[in-house]
């Protein structure tokens, strides 16, 4: 099934997660007497993931990426649009149904150092987590702990040692570990391997690949990194200024990216750009989302803009199998010699 089809009808009753035109917008006080900003942090974004798949969510910093990941792991609530969790309501759900939901999604931060309780044993941090939600008895959530280091790749010897005994890698182990310990359908990783070494990268990577294909896990993973991306991506979602501007599978966006802002993302990144891929470089600064350009979003700082994208909103549509919004996708892939 495409980009297109898995936005729109969750690809599928099966789909763990299936978000439909969310939206977030902040009230920024502007002082006395004065009405508050609106600030459009996410605007109108679509997905599904099936069980056993990952979606990577890219773009630059401020495109809305972690506002979403907030949303998806109901730290927030979106401001209009609809969330469901394994086919349940997650945006009207009472309380009890929202601590259920909770459980299904887990949230890998992007700093292993200060993720963890420095003031805790690594099994007092994995324990708790089954002592609040659980009615497992102690023996019983020291066994899960140890079970689940094992999972991870730590000793049995690490289950009493603190946070600050461990390396960087062996600290995100420890994270992912703790995101696992409710056996959750969803875990959302928010940039989870850019505060690691390389080859520290890799590992972590790795084990997350081993997970989900030992647990059936569905990823959102989060990142500004197109070469990690490609390594662990099923589909890609690119966003810009809070707006989803292109949609599909990997291998459609890295081989054939349609929008000129993924075009300019894959052409900047060392190790992606080559292929023939002419090098693209963006002009002026991000504009601010407190005052978005009137039509297309990416409309000032694009090189194929026209007075239609300075003035109207480009729709979603599908194009080569994969969702674009832009009005001159077909202009620019048969320019560029790459029509589908």
């Amino acid at each position: 099934m495409n980009a297109a089809a898995s936005a729109t009808q969750g690809a599928g009753t099966g789909a763990v997660i299936e978000a439909h035109r969310l939206q977030r917008i902040y009230q920024i006080p502007q002082g006395l007497l004065r009405p508050p900003a609106r600030l459009h942090a996410v605007s109108d974004v679509s997905f599904s993931i099936q069980p056993g798949k990952t979606l990577a969510v890219v773009g630059e910093s401020g495109c809305g990426k972690s506002t979403l990941a907030r949303m998806v792991t109901l730290i927030e609530p979106p401001t209009s649009g609809t969330l469901a969790l394994g086919g349940m309501d997650a945006v009207h759900a009472g309380p009890e149904e929202r601590r259920k939901l909770r459980q299904m999604v887990q949230l890998v931060f992007q700093n292993p150092y200060g993720s963890l309780n420095p003031r805790k044993r690594i099994g007092q941090i994995l324990e708790a987590l089954l002592q609040i939600n659980t009615r497992l008895g102690a023996a019983e959530r020291r066994d899960a702990a140890r079970a689940m280091l094992a999972r991870v790749g730590l000793r049995p010897e690490h289950y009493e040692r603190y946070p600050h005994m461990f390396s960087g890698g062996q600290r995100q182990r420890i994270a992912i570990a703790r995101a696992l310990m409710l056996q959750p359908r969803l875990v959302v990783a928010d940039e989870p391997v850019s505060a690691l070494d390389v080859s520290i990268q890799a590992q972590v990577l790795n084990l997350l690949a081993d997970l989900q294909r030992e647990l059936g896990l569905a990823y959102l993973f989060i990142s500004h990194d197109l070469g990690v991306v490609r390594h662990i991506a099923d589909e890609v979602l690119v966003m810009y200024l809070g707006h989803t501007v292109e949609h599909g599978s990997k291998e459609a966006i890295f081989e054939r990216p349609r929008h000129p802002y993924t075009q300019a993302l894959l052409a900047a990144t060392p190790g992606l750009a080559g292929g023939g891929r002419r090098r693209i470089v963006l002009k002026g600064e991000l504009p601010s989302p407190l005052n978005p350009p009137a039509g297309c979003v990416f409309s000032t700082r694009c090189a194929w803009a026209t007075d239609r994208c300075r003035a109207e909103r480009p729709p979603q549509q599908t194009f080569d199998g994969r969702q674009v919004a832009c009005f001159e996708a077909q202009n620019i892939a048969a320019a560029t010699g790459d029509e589908p």
